[in-house]
């Protein structure tokens, strides 16, 4: 691995002076899964890779208290890619980072060490964990209103108008930087749209989601229009979500298909579903981390709001297509609830978490849902024994607290800062006074 590292930075060292790369962008993310970066000059660059980049983790959310400020940006060689040049010659480059202390210890608040923490314990039991997610956002005309730019609908083919440019360049952007594409379209709602990345490794995957997210949003604001990642902007229409197909693979052999089994599921896929719905009430604070998740996981709207799996409802937690035998490659799982807007490495966390899980103890899996369980009675969901999700932040933390299983997958310093954060977040929420009750209170009351 240490010969491995120091190819990777040869390599960038020199395609850094080949290139005439002016700046180098470090990035991390803090517990939420935010974007942060500072950019750094070719001069410094062995530097960082030998001993690190100081910072004042104080000012980052979920890191340091103000008396253990100082951290150290280690970047990850093998993250290297340059970034389109907004203007001739100025080309820059970034980097993700592994957050470390002064003393080269590594930082546990660090999300992408949480991810790498699972990753490893997958691979001690054979596993390589691959994930492909459909990532939905909305175009508007600005940061301050949800105003559509179009009334389109699913696959609809619209005029060749801002929307089709944008999503043209945001591909081609993210195609550039080496990030592969397998398809985009317009998705349900006014102004919806989706654009899928190729399935790849959870980590280089939740590096590429970091990326997406802030290509989408740069393409847009190039064409003068706002783009969002919020789980629900629209009251009445669908939302938007990050349903993410996942799969375990033994060197080239995905652990998942059974071509004798109705569903295509081995018992490892049956022991993986299974443990993604034993603890699925405990996961969802993390893959639904806002307020705002929760406006999105009701009924009607293809989003799931109850724990059960199915092949082809799409209203399902869980659901899983019916793989080709010629294909076993495809065999895979597809997790429905977590929206766009959460921390991806520790939502790939949580859920290999609870997967391995379910195969470790031999979770039994639950009869496959084939009717519309948004239709049933709640009597009806209580006899196939049908618990639903949370059904907003409050409750979702509450399961959390409790979950020995989210606990030792995010570590404790993750754990107690996302919990502290969503806590003081839910407050803010509950006593809040929205336009809803001044609008139906005020003159009546």
């Amino acid at each position: 691995m240490e010969d491995q590292r120091e190819a990777q930075i040869v390599y960038v060292l020199r395609s850094v002076e080949e290139r005439d790369v002016r700046f180098i962008r470090l990035w991390f993310t803090d517990v939420l899964g935010l974007l942060k970066s500072f950019a750094i000059t070719p001069a410094e660059l062995e530097t960082a890779f030998e001993r690190g980049m100081s910072f004042d983790g104080s000012a980052i959310e979920g890191f340091a208290r103000v008396t253990e400020s100082d951290m150290v940006a280690i970047p990850d060689p093998s993250t290297f890619q340059t970034l389109p040049a907004p203007t001739p010659g100025a080309l820059e480059a970034r980097m993700f980072c592994e957050i470390a202390y002064p003393d080269g210890s590594s930082f546990p608040g660090d999300p992408r060490l949480v991810l790498r923490r699972n990753l490893e314990r997958a691979r001690e039991k054979g596993f390589t964990f691959y994930v492909h997610p459909e990532m939905e956002f909305f175009l508007f005309r600005s940061p301050h209103a949800p105003e559509p730019l179009d009334n389109g609908s699913y696959f609809d083919m619209t005029p060749l108008d801002t929307a089709q440019d944008f999503r043209r360049q945001a591909i081609q952007t993210l195609e550039e930087m080496g990030i592969s594409v397998e398809y985009s379209h317009h998705e349900v709602a006014p102004s919806q749209h989706e654009i899928d990345l190729r399935f790849a490794d959870a980590l280089t995957m939740a590096d590429n989601i970091m990326t997406y997210r802030l290509v989408v949003k740069e393409v847009a604001q190039q064409h003068g229009v706002h783009a969002t990642f919020m789980p629900k902007p629209i009251q009445g229409e669908w939302g938007s979500g990050m349903h993410s197909h996942v799969s375990l693979f033994e060197g080239d052999r995905n652990a998942f298909f059974d071509p004798k089994d109705p569903a295509r599921l081995s018992k490892v896929g049956k022991g993986f579903v299974a443990g993604l719905l034993h603890h699925a009430r405990e996961i969802t604070a993390v893959l639904n981390q806002w307020v705002n998740s929760y406006k999105r996981l009701i009924p009607g709207y293809e989003a799931p709001a109850y724990v059960c799996w199915s092949r082809h409802l799409r209203s399902a937690f869980v659901r899983v297509p019916l793989a080709k035998p010629s294909k076993a490659a495809s065999a895979r799982i597809e997790i429905r609830s977590p929206d766009p807007a959460c921390n991806p490495y520790l939502a790939f966390s949580v859920i290999l978490a609870a997967g391995l899980r379910g195969i470790d103890e031999g979770y039994p899996l639950p009869d496959e849902v084939t009717e519309d369980v948004d239709a049933m009675t709640p009597e009806q969901r209580e006899v196939l024994g049908i618990r639903s999700l949370p059904e907003d932040l409050s409750l979702a933390i509450r399961e959390m607290e409790r979950s020995e299983l989210v606990a030792d997958a995010l570590g404790e310093h993750v754990f107690e800062e996302f919990l502290r954060n969503k806590q003081l977040e839910w407050e803010d929420y509950r006593s809040y006074v929205s336009p809803f009750e001044l609008e139906r209170y005020l003159p009546q009351l």
